[in-house]
């Protein structure tokens, strides 16, 4: 009789729900000026994503207003936009599986003290509204931004 054990080794399968995916990224002009930018997109070619568009600009306060459209009345929300509207940054679109929430996860949390090592905020970011990375939450979120900073 059998003990119910498994004696063939088990390699963990990922159940999750792969999907292909693109999602919006944006290099901050902390990032840019740090001559951070190959870095960065290494990490996402590295990591088996696909660029599919890319543009070195420097967005209008108006772009910058309607990218964080949703921070509109809160303390920080002109600090932002004239931070963002003050020297070029880096636009990119990415695809590849799960592409939006990998690259959440890459990015880290938006507070670099609490990013962790091995992120790009946890790496390089210094302070919480100049954090290195913008990258799209959700599907909705990613389509949005796409429409805005390309056609």
């Amino acid at each position: 009789m059998g003990c119910g054990c498994n004696t063939k080794a088990e390699i963990p399968i990922n159940k999750g729900v792969m999907r292909k995916e693109r999602t919006f990224l944006m290099i901050k002009p902390e990032g840019v000026e740090r001559g951070l930018v190959g870095e960065i997109i290494g990490r996402f070619e590295r990591q088996g994503f696909k660029i599919v568009a890319l543009k070195l600009s420097k967005i209008s306060r108006e772009l910058a207003e309607k990218q964080y459209e949703e921070h509109q009345g809160k303390d920080f929300f002109d600090d932002l936009v004239s931070y963002m509207s003050s020297a070029p940054t880096v636009s990119i679109v990415i695809e590849g599986e799960n592409a939006i929430s990998v690259a959440r996860e890459m990015a880290g949390v938006t507070d670099p003290k609490f990013a962790k090592p091995r992120t790009i905020r946890g790496d390089y970011g210094i302070d919480v509204q100049r954090n290195i990375i913008h990258a799209s939450d959700s599907e909705e979120s990613a389509k949005r931004e796409i429409s805005i900073h390309f056609e």
